[in-house]
């Protein structure tokens, strides 16, 4: 995975009004958990473009007064009404010890179903992994090439080296669906004898 950094300060108060006071001076409250000790820090919100509003997967190093903390973002909460940022939860990446995260999918190849007039249907855009932070990959690629109408790729039909996918493994990632064309040239079609 490739990796993005995060500078921010350390929090001397933790509670609610603390929180507040800190977003309104356009700053995330944040923690760090999963190592010896939980951290809270705050970061400013223009600051977490690179690792929030992208579609790729990052390690987010966290400088918190020159000491360097490696994570990976689990989690980022959003005001209700604005959609705003308003929390932040990041896993300290230990050596050894395996991470959770979400890879986004690419889709590689032509789809001989989407070549006879089939729709194509993405239904999840990325995959929870559980591997060492550093051997997950940036993206997982999905051949749809021989995918034609009325077939799927399934998250069990899908191999990523080194991690273990945790979605449930009957959950269609991708599909070719019939359109009402094909369906129409289907029917206006003489039928065989």
């Amino acid at each position: 995975m490739k990796s993005v950094k995060l500078s921010g300060s350390p929090r001397a108060n933790v509670g609610k009004v603390d929180a507040k006071a800190i977003r309104e001076k356009g700053h995330v409250p944040c923690v760090i958990y999963g190592g010896k000790e939980q951290i809270h820090f705050h970061a400013d919100i223009r600051a977490f473009k690179p690792v929030i509003f992208t579609p790729n997967a990052h390690i987010v190093e966290i400088d918190l007064d020159g000491k360097v903390y490696k994570t990976v973002l689990q989690e980022a909460q959003y005001h209700k009404i604005n959609d705003q940022l308003i929390h932040a939860d990041f896993l300290e990446i230990v050596e050894g010890k395996p991470v959770t995260a979400n890879i986004p999918i690419v889709i590689v190849g032509q789809s001989e179903g989407v070549k006879k007039g089939g729709k194509l249907v993405v239904k999840l855009r990325k995959l929870k992994v559980r591997g060492i932070a550093d051997k997950l990959p940036d993206t997982i690629e999905i051949d749809i090439s021989k995918l034609d109408i009325g077939d799927s790729i399934a998250v069990g039909d899908i191999n990523v080296k080194d991690t273990t996918l945790l979605n449930a493994k009957n959950v269609s990632v991708v599909s070719v669906t019939t359109t009402r064309a094909v369906a129409a040239a289907e029917n206006a079609a003489p039928a065989k004898k």
